[in-house]
């Protein structure tokens, strides 16, 4: 079922009297990125996947974006949705939401897992080049810039076997509003380094990574779960980036088994 809630876009699956996980997806996509995951988990879950706002079907407005912003919406969701202590599941830029909100209320939420992501900040250097990738937008269109920054987010084996998925995805991108696309690239530039509550999370976090994704390297999460105390890391193979898009079943069972253990 979908709804709107609060200007999100929010697709829930499953019994709402179970315990909720809620996905946040990476940019620049939307909650259909998580449809695997969905169906893995809906008949044992209450699955909440929603649409950051600016992407997918929730609201762009002027497209002034911030992770605190994305991070207000998300305790909406909470609150309107009446969740008590989901599990937290976030993809890249959706990591970045689910780390801050964390950071700010822990108490909220009783696991956390994080796919092919980081606690960093972006470097000058990272800035620089989303202010570039801006530039192009403004100049070129979204066109030129998703078929080339999605592409590059699935490892050789994705995009060699499964070219019309990953047509459809590149088109998905497309398709979205170019304010709001740039306005998750604003958040993502002025975002805090959420590294050092790293080592004071209390949560039992799992943390997934594609053992060929080049944009948040397995060194980098393994470096994360070493921080955290109660930690899992699992690597999915034959994965670039999206890791639970281009190797769901190992994802999805590394997801169940830590699941199982709580």
């Amino acid at each position: 079922m979908k709804k709107t809630v609060g200007g999100l876009s929010v697709l829930l699956e499953g019994n709402q009297k179970k315990k909720a996980i809620i996905f946040i997806h990476g940019f620049p996509y939307d909650h259909t990125m998580w449809q695997a995951q969905i169906e893995a988990f809906s008949e044992d879950f209450y699955c909440v996947a929603y649409d950051v706002k600016g992407l997918g079907d929730s609201c762009v407005g002027d497209g002034q974006f911030t992770m605190e912003s994305f991070v207000d919406d998300l305790e909406m969701l909470l609150r309107e949705l009446r969740l008590e202590n989901p599990i937290l599941c976030g993809f890249s830029m959706g990591g970045y939401i689910a780390l801050r909100a964390i950071e700010r209320m822990e108490e909220k939420f009783s696991a956390l897992i994080l796919c092919d992501t980081t606690s960093k900040a972006d470097s000058n250097e990272g800035k620089l080049k989303r202010a570039d990738v801006i530039r192009r937008i403004n100049a070129q269109g979204l066109t030129t810039f998703t078929k080339s920054f999605v592409t590059n987010c699935y490892g050789e084996w994705y995009k060699k076997e499964q070219k019309e998925a990953l047509k459809k995805r590149i088109a998905k991108s497309t398709s979205f509003n170019s304010i709001g696309v740039k306005g998750s690239i604003f958040a993502m530039i002025s975002r805090t380094d959420t590294t050092e509550y790293l080592s004071k999370i209390a949560l039992p976090t799992l943390l997934l990574c594609g053992e060929h994704d080049t944009i948040t390297p397995p060194s980098v999460m393994k470096e994360m779960a070493k921080q955290i105390k109660n930690a899992t890391f699992s690597l999915i193979s034959n994965s670039g980036h999206m890791s639970v898009i281009e190797n769901p079943t190992q994802a999805n069972h590394a997801i169940k088994t830590f699941l199982a253990t709580f």
